[in-house]
């Protein structure tokens, strides 16, 4: 028969468990807009000319936060309400590539968000 003490220490690591999984989603719309703010003035140019270093230094810090599914669902939610008050909305999705970022999705006016995985 199992212990006291093996059973208490089985819930407590069963507990930080679950909490460690969800502190692993939390990915926030202020660090993600944050991250991507260095690249409005190339957006707002439609995506035409050199993108600023500080742009791609954000979209590596996307895609550091955007590690699991949750936070790339995450992420996709916040960005995606804002695309469309660029000239060149699709213009978003040029910025990983052109930063040598691996992206694990898309970002375009059209993702669903829930498909993210």
């Amino acid at each position: 028969m199992a212990s006291s003490g093996m059973i208490k220490f089985t819930v407590v690591l069963t507990c930080l468990a679950v909490i460690a999984s969800h502190a692993e989603a939390a990915v926030s719309c202020t660090g993600v807009l944050n991250s991507v703010a260095p690249c409005i003035v190339y957006l707002n140019g439609g995506g035409i000319g050199p993108i600023p270093p500080t742009c791609c230094a954000g979209a590596r810090s996307v895609e550091l936060q955007t590690r699991t599914t949750p936070n790339r669902q995450a992420a996709c939610r916040c960005l995606k309400p804002i695309l469309n008050s660029f000239p060149n909305p699709s213009a978003v999705s040029t910025i990983a590539p052109k930063c040598g970022v691996n992206l694990s999705f898309k970002i375009t006016p059209s993702m669903d968000c829930a498909a993210i995985h």
